[in-house]
């Protein structure tokens, strides 16, 4: 299993709660990313930049994403295609997409951004409060308890 951040616009302090789980854990976790950032010295956590342009760090995760991968992300194109790799799609405000409503989710995106395209300022999401941190912190434990194999002795 292996952690996966769309991180060119994930929020520094979900970042932080990340590198903490991949240090705590030993699971590697990879930022991707079209600009140079800075991440912990750590045998576990990664970093690869891709070149600038619309989708790239996207596809880059797609290319790589494995089965029960974990992929932290807000963009829910990217979310429906790792889901449909079968990994876990998991919103830096610890809303998880599942395979169950991930069609439902792309289409209210899809009708957003006609209203925008149109003229309609829709506005943005607020940035993530302590709620939305915790939320997230504690859906990601529940994915790494869950994912994790079991202990053999």
């Amino acid at each position: 299993m292996n952690i996966w951040v769309d991180a060119d616009a994930c929020p520094a302090a979900i970042k932080d709660i990340l590198f903490r789980a991949a240090k705590r854990t030993g699971i590697a976790l990879t930022l991707v990313a079209n600009r140079a950032l800075p991440i912990p010295s750590s045998p576990v956590i990664h970093f690869i930049q891709v070149a600038s342009g619309f989708d790239v760090a996207d596809n880059e995760i797609v290319r790589r994403v494995g089965k029960h991968d974990i992929v932290i992300t807000a963009d829910i194109p990217l979310a429906a295609e790792v889901v449909g790799k079968g990994a876990v799609a998991l919103s830096p405000r610890g809303e998880l997409f599942t395979a169950n409503d991930i069609k439902a989710r792309l289409s209210v995106r899809n009708f957003m951004e006609t209203l925008r395209a149109s003229g309609v300022n829709t506005g943005g999401p607020a940035a993530p409060g302590q709620r939305e941190k915790q939320n997230f912190a504690n859906q990601l434990d529940r994915l790494l308890s869950a994912q994790r194999p079991p202990a053999t002795g």
